[in-house]
């Protein structure tokens, strides 16, 4: 696929991936854990992984909070956000490849779900200098395991409908 064709698959998702941000943020909160969210926008970042690859998926992630940051009333966000992301995408990413044939991509989800809420406990506890926050891990973790799950299955069905469009084959990584 020629470069152009390919950043503008990019600029697609990154734009995707806001939206459902956005959308997420108007949803009323369904958990009774504070924080927890579905995160919607991993179903791009995980459909990206399988399609594009990691060099890819990074950039998708990265563009993707840095405009969700210049469009969010808190912009202290991004550091949780960077955090979370990033140890997420790497956590995918190792999944992905050392677990080839035997993790599904619904436990990458997962596995990326778990690493995000890591990720941004760590971040919390370097900005509070506190390390007591790591105790809400295990109750993030039970609220990212359903929603990895959720993503995953959602990503599942959404790289099924792309493997039939045309374009297809000239997107996907070797």
């Amino acid at each position: 696929m020629k470069k152009i064709q390919r950043l503008t698959f990019i600029a697609v998702l990154v734009a995707q991936a806001l939206i459902l941000h956005i959308i997420e943020g108007m949803l009323p909160v369904i958990f009774i854990t504070p924080g927890a969210k579905l995160g919607l926008s991993n179903i791009i970042s995980l459909t990206s992984l399988y399609i594009l690859g990691f060099k890819d998926t990074f950039l998708v992630i990265i563009l993707r909070i840095l405009l969700n940051t210049l469009l969010a009333p808190n912009p202290s966000s991004i550091i949780y956000s960077l955090s979370g992301g990033i140890l997420s995408l790497l956590a995918m990413h190792a999944a992905k490849s050392l677990g080839k044939d035997d993790i599904s991509l619904i436990g990458v989800s997962v596995s990326g779900a778990f690493f995000h809420n890591v990720g941004q406990i760590m971040a919390f506890t370097i900005i509070i200098e506190n390390i007591n926050i790591v105790l809400y891990l295990p109750v993030l973790t039970i609220a990212g395991v359903g929603t990895g799950i959720f993503v995953g299955l959602t990503s599942n069905y959404l790289l099924k409908a792309l493997k039939k469009l045309p374009f297809y084959r000239a997107l996907v990584k070797p």
